[in-house]
């Protein structure tokens, strides 16, 4: 994805935008296991527009694998796609909050 810096073995970040049914079906709890299985850091958030923005660091594979998770959903969710958005620089990679 364009947000990709440097190599495979270094930290990039990554920020997406989930549309679809993610509010209320317990998304942003889902996201954060499955980030914190993968060794993702970074924080996922209900916007207001009824969409989840996530933001997240990690190695290149991590990112593809939690991206290709985010493509999915957890049972119940139905993601109508993700869009990507600017990384924000301010957030932490030492674990993943639900904000």
């Amino acid at each position: 994805m364009d947000g990709d810096t440097g190599s495979l073995d270094a930290s990039v970040r990554r920020a997406y935008r989930i549309v679809g049914r993610v509010q209320g079906v317990g998304f942003r709890w889902w996201t954060s296991r499955t980030a914190a299985r993968l060794g993702v850091g970074g924080s996922v958030r209900n916007l207001r527009d009824g969409s989840v923005e996530v933001q997240a660091v990690g190695s290149v594979a991590e990112l593809d694998a939690l991206e290709a998770a985010l493509a999915a959903g957890p049972r119940g969710a139905r993601v109508e796609r993700i869009e990507p958005l600017a990384p924000d620089a301010t957030v932490l990679d030492d674990d993943f909050r639900i904000e």
